[in-house]
């Protein structure tokens, strides 16, 4: 089984549009994949182009552009308050977009396949750092426990398909990710582009304070969405669950899923004070103790994937000022 992907690969990326598959997409293009010249291929149909939960429709299309490699990004992300209210949506969709592109992907011969999973997928109280080892030790997040049961699902269906048909799929658990692209909605984004847009708004209207949800007292891990992107690449190019070298779990067994983080956590009413900080507001913070907090702390042990050779590249400080200045043009806010 070949590990090596080549400059002439046909590349799927599904999900091309979003924050993760966006920024993937630049950060092939950067490394020379796509090039005619090379005869390589990046295929990037959009949402209205192709539909992932259309079996048929996702077949008939991979029959006709026939990607060598692919990689899904493709998901239904949101932030408590969404993954909370629309338990459904976030299960269905899901199952049906992951099922339908790793199915067809291995009927089809794709040589590789990169899955994107997530770090709820861990259980809400798992040892931290948490290590991939946790998966399925104990029960989930019940803010996001859809969500998270469907990225399980889709890591589940990689590694039986490895098992028993030797799929040369592997998955890659991202901490929460923040960037160019990120969904800044009122009421559905996730926490740092809430507070960004909570933030900005509040300096733009002179708003003498900000309410942000529950005690600000749990912990995250925040990556820049362009240090997800360089790992994609890099598990592509580099690791290959049956090398030597390959990270094992603590039975001696090839793991085919490795968390991509930062190894550095921030409470989250620092990450709020950081914010204000940087876009100027000295206004009062209010915590809303009504709302739910979701997990104490989340995370992660990117040990195996740093023994790899990967590690992230961006500070939090550094990807918060770009992040701040996109969004200010983005949204044409003159501070």
């Amino acid at each position: 089984m070949s590990n090596k992907i080549k400059l002439s690969e046909r590349i799927f990326i599904a999900g091309s549009n979003g924050m993760a598959g966006s920024a993937i997409k630049k950060c092939f293009i950067n490394a020379g994949y796509g090039l005619k010249e090379k005869k390589g291929i990046l295929l990037t149909p959009t949402r209205k182009d192709l539909n992932l939960m259309n079996y048929d429709e996702l077949l008939n299309w991979f029959k006709k552009y026939k990607p060598t490699v692919v990689v899904l990004a493709a998901a239904k992300v949101g932030g408590i308050h969404a993954n909370y209210s629309k338990p459904a949506d976030f299960i269905l969709e899901n199952l049906k977009i992951q099922t339908n592109v790793i199915d067809i992907s291995w009927k089809m011969g794709v040589k590789r396949l990169l899955f994107l999973g997530s770090s709820c997928i861990y259980p809400k109280f798992a040892p931290q750092p948490i290590e991939e080892e946790s998966l399925l030790t104990n029960s989930l997040e019940k803010t996001n426990e859809w969500y998270a049961l469907a990225k399980i699902a889709g890591i589940k269906l990689c590694e039986a398909l490895r098992k028993q048909y030797g799929f040369d799929a592997i998955c890659l658990m991202p901490t929460n990710l923040y960037g160019p692209n990120d969904n800044y909605h009122k009421e559905d984004s996730h926490v740092m582009a809430s507070l960004i847009r909570k933030f900005y708004e509040a300096k733009m209207k002179s708003i003498p304070n900000v309410s942000c949800w529950g005690s600000g007292a749990p912990f995250r891990e925040f990556m820049h969405v362009n240090d997800l992107a360089d790992a994609v690449l890099f598990a592509l190019e580099k690791w290959d669950p049956t090398a030597p070298n390959a990270p094992l779990d603590k039975n001696g067994n090839a793991l085919t899923w490795l968390n991509v983080g930062t190894g550095k956590d921030i409470s989250i009413r620092d990450l709020a004070n950081k914010i204000a900080y940087f876009t100027n507001y000295d206004g009062d913070i209010i915590w809303d103790h009504s709302k739910p907090d979701g997990t104490p702390k989340k995370q992660l042990n990117v040990n195996r994937i740093n023994n790899l050779g990967w590690y992230s590249k961006i500070s939090l400080d550094k990807g918060l000022k770009e992040t701040l200045k996109n969004f200010k043009n983005a949204t044409n806010f003159d501070l």
